[in-house]
């Protein structure tokens, strides 16, 4: 895999994947501002699916378990312009800004087709990943402090993902793992999204669960792959990334020995 990123600042990239598809399991620790300008993104979480196309721009909050598959399209790579919106500068932004605290955060994945303003914002950076010389900090801080502005005037509800600095809250842990199992996240983060350290966080799964989180992951990956291609009438390709298994040879060989018959043969007995 070809990947190749050119940094302006720490907080602003320009990504570009040039293989066939790249897909990983993320948890971001800033909001994360995406410009399409070639390519195709397709985003899974526990809920919702997205596909993101070239001209699109896409906000994600931090925070937020999701899998992430990106294409090259057309021959063309897959490239975006990334702004990480950091809790650091975010607080600089709000310190001097108005806004209404009485907005209630939308942990969702904020939606910007083909935004003229975004747009314009985003791809004013481009040429700058020309430079041989240092991109200024003042300069970096003008153009994130436009896109937040941008954000701002197209949906004001953004304040409430934006501003809000909290730490995630101890949550219902069954309810968590039974909507988040198709994610490969270290223990470490699944025990932070759920408002506990590593050692209570295994802990509580033994008590709740009857066994270890490696084995009852598997198992719930396994299950849903079994669902997939036995009654949703789909090929192995087509699911195993997304069920939460990273090697389709892997995912072959595990899927066997659970059911006694591999995930080609369940699909040609459909």
């Amino acid at each position: 895999m070809e990947h190749i990123s050119k940094y302006l600042t720490k907080e602003i990239k320009l990504s570009s994947y040039e293989d066939k598809l790249f897909k990983s399991d993320l948890m971001f620790d800033d909001h994360m501002l995406v410009w399409f300008i070639s390519g195709e993104t397709k985003i899974i979480q526990a809920e919702s699916t997205f596909i993101f196309k070239t001209g699109d721009t896409f906000l994600i909050p931090r925070n937020e378990l999701a899998t992430i598959i990106n294409y090259p399209k057309n021959g063309l790579p897959h490239k975006t312009v990334v702004m990480h919106l950091s809790t650091e500068r975010l607080k600089k932004f709000y310190e001097k800004t108005e806004y209404k605290k009485s907005i209630q955060p939308q942990q969702k994945i904020y939606r910007f087709n083909n935004h003229p303003l975004l747009e314009s914002c985003l791809n004013s950076l481009i040429p700058y990943f020309d430079m041989e010389d240092e991109f200024p900090e003042s300069l970096a801080t003008i153009k994130i402090e436009e896109a937040i502005n941008i954000l701002r005037l197209i949906d004001p509800s953004v304040d409430g993902i934006l501003a809000n600095f909290d730490a995630p809250g101890k949550i219902d842990l069954v309810d968590f793992m039974q909507r988040n199992f198709m994610f490969n996240m270290p223990l470490e983060k699944l025990g932070y999204l759920t408002g506990r350290s590593l050692s209570t966080f295994n802990r509580d799964f033994k008590k709740l669960f009857d066994t270890t989180p490696q084995k009852w992951l598997t198992d719930k990956r396994l299950e849903l792959a079994y669902y997939h291609l036995a009654e949703k009438k789909k090929k192995p390709t087509e699911i195993y990334l997304e069920v939460g298994f990273e090697d389709l040879s892997h995912f072959s060989y595990i899927f066997k020995k659970k059911y006694g018959v591999s995930p080609n043969q369940l699909s040609l007995n459909r």
